[in-house]
């Protein structure tokens, strides 16, 4: 089933991707979260994939492992959602649309979101763990957070990677760089 919801008045459906940046936390946890942000091109350090219903989203972060969690009372709070997912740093940045402008029809476009959906609550089940190894993305075993999104794309034979903004050092061909502007145009707050 392809669910709606509406964050910080932008209105997802499943499959759509949350867009954070790093903010201000000052423990260890953060600390380290804003580090690993400071690797990653681009002003999105963490992408989340809404799956519904409600608020109901999947991440690969700051817990480890894949998990589940919900975004309460259609606003994106960090810090009311700490308990859930271990981060409280990262601010909305806006949301990403992955199958806008690929000219697909409405059954082809409802069931890839409905595989995406699967895919990532699937790999939260297993409680997957979080890849930190970024050069790994071939892996199912861990997923760090856009490699996540762009295994469930890809199973459904949409290539999120672009590769943009990854430096051209022998080995770095792999890591999973989402370019908001060329798949997905991203809306913002």
């Amino acid at each position: 089933m392809v669910y709606s919801y509406q964050i910080n008045g932008l209105i997802v459906q499943t499959g759509d991707l949350i867009c954070t940046t790093d903010g201000g936390d000052v423990d260890i946890k953060g600390q380290f979260w804003r580090l690993i942000g400071k690797l990653i091109p681009g002003e999105v350090d963490h992408i989340v994939i809404f799956v519904g219903p409600g608020g109901r989203c999947v991440e690969a972060g700051a817990r480890g492992k894949v998990i589940t969690f919900e975004v309460m009372n259609d606003q994106w709070n960090a810090e009311k959602m700490i308990l859930q997912r271990g981060l409280f740093s990262d601010i909305f940045y806006g949301v990403a649309y992955p199958l806008k402008g690929r000219d697909l029809d409405l059954e082809k476009s409802m069931a890839i979101r409905e595989s995406v959906a699967s895919y990532c609550l699937e790999q939260a089940r297993l409680e997957k763990s979080y890849n930190i190894n970024f050069l790994n993305s071939d892996t199912e075993d861990a997923f760090y957070c856009s490699q996540l999104a762009y295994k469930s794309y890809l199973k459904n034979g949409l290539d999120l990677n672009t590769g943009q903004g990854i430096p051209k050092i022998p080995g770095t061909e792999s890591i999973i760089s989402y370019s908001l502007r060329k798949y997905g145009q991203v809306v913002f707050m």
